[in-house]
Formats: C-alpha cells, sequence, structure tokens
C-alpha cells in the first residue's frame, strides 16, 4: 500500500474514533498542529508573530472599512511578510480601497491582491473551498520531503494559492499536490526562495 494511503487510512481510523468516544479534546488537537508548525516552520519565531499580527491589523482595517461593509467577501493570508487579499468585490473602487487600507501595515513587505470584481461566494462555495484545502494540506503532510506547516493554503472560489518560502523542488511539488486535488480550477504561486 503506498505510504500516502497508509497514512490517510491511519488518520480517518484516529479521528473517526476519537469523535466516536469524544476523547481527543479540541485542545489537544490545536497543541499538536501548533507543536508541529514549530517544529518545522522555517520562519523565526519573531516572524510567525509579525505575521500573525499584520494579518490580524489587516483584517480589522478591511472588516471596519465602510467602503467594504455591503457586496464584499475579503481574505487576508500573510507569511513571511507576505499578503494575499482574495475575496470579491463588486466594485474595482472597493477593490482598490483594500489594497490601500492594508498596504501600510506594519511588517507587510508586498501585497498581492487577487480581489475578483463578481458577487461575493456563497457559503456553500466557501465550505467547498475550505474542504479543497484540507484535502491538499492532507496530501503534503503525507508527502516526504515536503512540511506542509512551510506553506500557506488558501482557497478561494476553487482557486488555491499556495504561499511560502520553498526550494524549487518542494514548490514543484506543492503545486502538484493541488492541481490533482479534485475541484480545483486554478493554482496560484505565490512562493518565495529561501536566501
Amino acid at each position: 500500500m503506498p505510504r500516502s494511503r497508509y497514512f490517510h487510512k491511519i488518520l480517518g481510523m484516529l479521528v473517526f474514533s476519537g469523535c466516536l468516544s469524544g476523547c481527543i479534546p479540541a485542545a489537544l488537537v490545536v497543541g499538536a498542529t501548533a507543536g508541529g508548525a514549530v517544529i518545522y516552520d522555517k520562519r523565526s519565531m519573531v516572524t510567525i508573530a509579525q505575521d500573525q499580527e499584520a494579518s490580524e491589523t489587516a483584517g480589522k482595517l478591511v472588516m471596519t472599512s465602510p467602503d467594504l461593509k455591503e457586496g464584499t467577501h475579503i481574505a487576508i493570508a500573510t507569511f513571511d511578510h507576505i499578503l494575499l487579499l482574495v475575496g470579491q468585490t463588486t466594485t474595482e473602487a472597493q477593490r482598490a480601497t483594500a489594497y490601500q487600507l492594508v498596504s501600510s501595515v506594519k511588517n507587510v513587505s508586498r501585497v498581492y491582491n487577487e480581489i475578483t470584481i463578481e458577487q461575493p461566494t456563497s457559503s456553500w462555495q466557501r465550505s467547498q473551498d475550505a474542504w479543497i484545502t484540507t484535502k491538499i494540506k492532507t496530501e503534503m503532510l503525507a508527502k516526504p520531503g515536503l512540511h506542509s506547516t512551510q506553506i500557506k493554503v488558501v482557497t478561494e472560489n476553487s482557486v488555491v494559492y499556495l504561499m511560502g518560502v520553498l526550494s524549487p523542488h518542494q514548490a514543484e511539488l506543492a503545486t502538484n499536490i493541488a492541481r490533482r486535488a479534485d475541484g480545483v480550477k486554478e493554482v496560484v504561486k505565490v512562493f518565495e526562495n529561501p536566501s
């Protein structure tokens, strides 16, 4: 049996059995995830904290802007001082406003504005996007030489955005995994090469 298939079966059995018995507290799952992130994340603790703060600040700016209250769905992701804007606005002016607001956020070196001009996605589409992200991250966990904590996967309207600081080989592995996932329309790479 291939390694990734074996891994998926074991992971599925553990999650399923934990759900049946109620023996896996949420804090344990979150703690295990966070612990793994610290072990494999190549960013310094300072950079991780700065990315988190930048995401929170940008999110507050977007959510509290009167110009972005109606007809928008905007999500923000930050990795290694790179900020990604995704989602939908109904006007170009709203798209520009979102970009302008987050461009001045402290500890952000570059902003990728991938917001599209269209009606916001439905709750159903957003749940599909979350499922796509979960499938991709699970595949990455099982791939030797690729730590999913080095990569941020963001899915918006079936378009997958990959962020991280990866070698060309790792970037190729991650991109191929994302392209093969069911339901993916396109993969956009927002990678940085390690220095």
